[in-house]
């Protein structure tokens, strides 16, 4: 498969990435400053997430057969719809279908059905000893997206304004979709006998990792990106601008930290990248809410983000490595609905916690999922080795 293709990927990657990372700094604002609650504000995105888990499922077991290519277009162009809905609706009724059919995205992080094929086809554009280097490269440029996008947010123009160009980001990202070649479809690939037990086994592991990825994105849900930022709003008194340059700094942070990723697997192996460094970054989330001043808060959060997406990568590439390719978008499309059904319930139930229960709440309740699922990781998969490790 060209390396065209790739660079492709990429490229939209970083126009949907750009407006998830704008969107995730602004939601919740702009929909309070609408009128509407913090917990109708979870309401919505959870609506949005919900969305993406459904779209997420329909792209499992339909896309390698409808087209990949087709369905990243019209994944793309629902998208725009979801952010024109957000610049032109204000009433609540209207704002949670319009944000479940456009999938609107306020974790601030994009992991929705287009990175589920992205994640399926990229493994194949590279030999295995590569495959983690090239899904880093991937992350980094989605959080170079996200960081730039939420840079975007200190822009002195208007919320609505700000929805209208990421609907437009969204059409151009149909133009390298719709350019790439017939080779990233399944149907172009070699085809092999499957073995029934070698089908069940990797139905088994696929079940195990999504069910623990669902406890991570569950506690991820509690932690997103637009209800952080309405806690330094809130809590310390952070303007937009503020924000817009905190989690710039923490998607520069993230995407730096892809890279340290795969070169750490490289080393001690993917699992222990995943775990060794994503359980300190909860720690480091939970300490926040007791720092004395914003300043304090802000570098704890910018040192939980320098570490929390180095399992991204390496989970990727994992699960792409202990499956055969013709059930990658299979195993990518499971594990990544289950973490955005996690992400779907876990906003609303933040809003109001938040709303009733203490401001800080979701930062401890989502920090302790994420430490449990991390432990319960590594005792059930410290033996299952990716091909390349089998010498580690």
């Amino acid at each position: 498969m060209p390396v065209r293709d790739a660079a492709l990927i990429y490229i939209a990657a970083f126009l949907r990435s750009s407006a998830v990372g704008l969107v995730g700094i602004i939601l919740a604002i702009a929909l309070t400053e609408a009128g509407v609650s913090v917990a109708g504000t979870g309401l919505v995105i959870g609506a949005g997430l919900a969305g993406i888990a459904v779209m997420t499922l329909v792209v499992t077991f339909t896309a390698d057969r409808l087209g990949r290519r087709r369905t990243l277009v019209a994944l793309s162009a629902l998208t725009a719809i979801g952010y024109l809905a957000a610049a032109s609706f204000s009433r609540f009724a209207w704002l949670l279908p319009a944000a479940f059919l456009g999938m609107l995205n306020g974790m601030g992080r994009d992991r929705g059905p287009a990175g589920t094929l992205e994640q399926a086809i990229l493994p194949e554009t590279i030999d295995a000893g590569h495959r983690t280097w090239a899904l880093a490269w991937y992350n980094l440029v989605l959080d170079c997206g996200h960081a730039f996008g939420g840079l975007a947010a200190a822009l002195p123009a208007s919320h609505r304004l700000m929805f209208a160009l990421c609907a437009a980001s969204g059409l151009v990202g149909i133009v390298p979709y719709a350019a790439m070649s017939r080779r990233v479809e399944l149907a172009s690939m070699p085809a092999r006998e499957v073995l029934p037990e070698e089908d069940r086994q990797t139905r088994r592991a696929v079940a195990k990792l999504a069910t623990l990825f669902g406890i991570d994105s569950l506690g991820g849900g509690f932690l997103s990106s637009a209800l952080i930022a309405y806690w330094f709003f809130e809590r310390y008194g952070f303007s937009e601008r503020q924000l817009a340059i905190l989690f710039f700094a923490a998607r520069m942070l993230n995407a730096v930290s892809h890279v340290a990723a795969a070169w750490l697997a490289k080393r001690i192996g993917l699992l222990n990248t995943m775990v060794l460094t994503h359980l300190p970054s909860s720690v480091l989330l939970m300490v926040a809410p007791a720092a004395p001043s914003g300043t304090l808060a802000a570098t704890l959060f910018l040192g939980r983000e320098s570490l929390v997406e180095m399992d991204v990568p390496t989970r990727q590439s994992y699960v792409m490595a202990i499956v055969p390719p013709h059930r990658r978008t299979y195993a990518s499309g499971v594990t990544n609905l289950t973490r955005t059904i996690g992400w779907a319930v876990g906003p609303p139930i933040a809003g109001v916690v938040m709303q009733y229960v203490v401001l800080a709440a979701p930062l401890f309740i989502g920090g302790g999922m994420k430490i449990i699922y991390d432990v319960m990781l590594y005792r059930s998969f410290r033996h299952v080795r990716p091909p390349e490790e089998a010498r580690l």
